[in-house]
């Protein structure tokens, strides 16, 4: 296929046609060819609480390690209005200084409604960047503070950022935000604050249980001052060899092909259960007949799943 081909080359105008197909759900052979050429770009994720200055900070890093001659893929997630289906996509005014950089591409995407911090579209056109030999793929998630937890399951670094303000500490527990992070980064660490919330964050991590010998850095870090942004591509380094030094990189690589072959299975059944001859005034006599007792609503979801095919045995 052409655009393949053309992906494959370095074209950016076929990059940017095959994520529109992807996150119009026209992708499956695309993807399918696509694979083979990815698994060589590593996976930064950025992720915490909105107003924590994450595109301000991607820009400073993505900055840096272009100067490093490196090539880099940014998706930046924005939430889509529950109201009007739209969404404002505006991390790229926040990250200016890159749009006529040679070494970057960055993609706006909306959540369409996905929980998790991702649109369901992410993990694919990540994949798409891959194949397209970015050195490093950096996602922001959308900055809800509190289900963002996809990020982990699809990064090999996860940075959480955080800023000064009070309540902070407190919702990153309750989030899982401490849970998901390889590095925490207290940014806008000029404001009052700061100190207490670094001393509260050391406090919690030592109550977290240790994994294996990685220490969890946090760095005091001002974005809009490129205050701290040397020190976090230096422990991002850092942790890209601990991962490979202790196996955990090939085990968590591992790890999301599992996650990954689920998630299609699940999408795909989802997508048969739709295909499926049973009308909407079906299902609405089924449910009558479910409401008067007069059938067992796990007998139907059985049956359902029976008539979905047999079962997978060419593997």
């Amino acid at each position: 296929m052409k655009l393949v081909k053309d992906l494959l080359k370095g074209n950016k105008v076929a990059l940017a046609r095959i994520i529109t197909k992807i996150e119009n759900n026209e992708s499956i052979s695309l993807l399918s060819k696509l694979f083979a050429y990815t698994g060589k770009s590593y996976y930064i994720g950025i992720t915490g609480p909105p107003g924590a200055g994450k595109s301000t900070l991607v820009d400073r890093l993505v900055n840096r390690l272009l100067d490093k001659k490196k090539k880099i893929g940014i998706l930046a997630v924005d939430p889509t209005s529950p109201f009007s289906g739209g969404a404002l996509l505006g991390d790229r005014i926040r990250m200016s200084s890159l749009a006529t950089k040679q070494g970057v591409f960055i993609r706006s995407m909306a959540t369409r409604g996905s929980l998790g911090g991702l649109a369901e579209t992410t993990k694919d056109v990540a994949l798409a960047f891959d194949a397209f030999g970015m050195d490093y793929i950096v996602i922001e998630t959308i900055g809800v503070g509190q289900v963002e937890l996809d990020i982990a399951g699809i990064c090999d670094t996860t940075v959480v950022v955080l800023v000064p303000e009070s309540g902070d500490s407190i919702q990153a527990m309750k989030a899982g935000l401490l849970e998901i992070a390889d590095i925490i980064l207290v940014n806008k660490a000029d404001r009052e604050g700061a100190e207490r919330m670094v001393t509260e964050l050391k406090f919690m991590l030592e109550l977290r249980a240790v994994k294996k010998t990685w220490e969890y850095p946090i760095i005091s870090t001002i974005a809009t001052q490129d205050k701290g942004i040397d020190e976090t591509i230096s422990i991002i380094e850092s942790h890209k060899e601990y991962l490979k030094q202790s196996g955990d990189f090939e085990a968590k690589r591992k790890e999301r092909i599992k996650f990954r072959i689920r998630a299609l299975i699940e999408k795909r059944i989802r997508a048969s259960i739709e295909k499926m001859t049973l009308g909407e005034k079906e299902f609405d006599k089924l449910v009558e007949k479910v409401y008067k007792k007069e059938l067992n609503l796990y007998e139907i979801a059985d049956d359902i799943m029976k008539n979905l095919g047999g079962r997978y045995g060419r593997y």
